[in-house]
């Protein structure tokens, strides 16, 4: 691969006789986007996560009998080939993620309101470690009748695990012991904020959260030492005037630490907003349109791009990053995938 070109791969909603899981590339001169190649035999591969080495990649299959697949990639061709896969014991797990270790994955399954971790052994196989039930509910009848995990992550300094469970409207801290999920501590948002997913400033002082229900952003102050988040603002993850949707989805902050970008489903918009370097408080900018319809997620980029995932448009969009304002332009470069929801670079975005 040449320095002009990013790999990524991108899961979707498809069927298990379907190409689900699609090798791309992304030209860093244009922001045109290829498919390289694609993965059959797993159904709705809703989340995917790769380690380190960048030579075994994860996946979900968000099912009503969830499971959880790993694959080796082929250091040549980036072509995935089947190690293991193990039943989740629930409903629809829709995030997976690795410890920072890389010993042991995480899953968060939505329907059934539980999150597994799963050992990995020599040769890649998969071996559930624990299983967590979370119980209770919030204030809206309708979407928080019980729990149901969102995500599930490391903090910077892999101490603690937490989950965005948005039936409990907790962020819900473990600590993984010997490949068992210990309960550590649950911090709280908004009743009937729902949060979804989640990520970390560079600097490791503060966090930002969405919120799907109540269409809004968190900044948080992370205690590392106590393992704990404190609410410092909360903005809007829609431009003013908007209809709220309940509809709010993905939130990453650039590796530089200026600029942090939510997308939101009713919209079709990714939100760009300032981080104050001092405080990590944000100051909302602007919303552009994502030119396709339910950005269910997002993906920044080395060399400057964000690629947007439209699941419902059946497209992948590209956006250039202005590096001094963090303003999204559209590439003009569309690529055409069936009913796409994540999108996971290979290389470590630097810009």
């Amino acid at each position: 691969m040449s320095n002009s070109t990013s790999l990524f791969y991108t899961g979707t909603y498809t069927g298990a006789d379907e190409q689900g899981i699609f090798l791309c590339s992304l030209d860093l001169h244009n922001g045109r986007m290829e498919i390289v190649n694609g993965t059959d035999g797993i159904a709705n591969s809703s989340f995917l996560t790769m380690n380190e080495a960048k030579d075994r990649l994860y996946a979900v299959s968000e099912t009503d009998e969830g499971a959880v697949y790993a694959y080796s990639v082929d250091a040549e061709t980036g072509e995935l080939h089947l190690l293991d896969h193990k039943p989740t014991k629930g409903a629809a797990p829709c995030y997976i993620s690795l410890t920072q270790d890389g010993s042991h994955v995480l899953v968060a399954n939505y329907t059934s309101g539980h999150v597994n971790a799963y050992r990995i052994g020599a040769k890649g196989e998969l071996e559930m470690s624990s299983l967590i039930q979370h119980t209770g509910s919030s204030i809206n009848q309708e979407r928080q009748e019980g729990p149901h995990p969102h995500s599930v992550f490391h903090d910077p300094e892999g101490k603690y695990v937490l989950v965005c469970d948005l039936g409990l409207d907790q962020i819900v801290f473990y600590r993984l012991e010997d490949g068992k999920l210990v309960s550590h501590h649950a911090a709280k948002t908004a009743p009937g904020a729902g949060p979804r997913h989640f990520d970390f400033h560079p600097s490791g002082q503060w966090a930002y959260g969405i919120n799907e229900l109540d269409d809004t952003v968190n900044v948080y102050a992370f205690d590392s030492q106590a393992g704990d988040l404190k609410i410092l603002q909360t903005l809007s993850a829609l431009p003013e005037g908007a209809a709220r949707g309940s509809a709010s989805a993905d939130i990453h902050v650039t590796p530089c630490g200026r600029f942090l970008y939510a997308s939101n489903r009713s919209e079709n918009s990714i939100g760009l907003y300032h981080i104050d370097p001092s405080t990590g408080l944000l100051t909302s900018v602007e919303w552009v349109s994502t030119n396709g319809q339910t950005p269910r997620n997002f993906a920044i980029f080395k060399g400057g791009y964000v690629l947007a995932a439209n699941q419902n448009s059946n497209t992948i969009v590209s956006f250039k990053i202005d590096k001094e304002n963090g303003r999204l332009t559209p590439t003009g470069h569309v690529l055409e995938v069936p009913k796409p929801v994540c999108i996971l670079p290979v290389a470590k975005c630097k810009h």
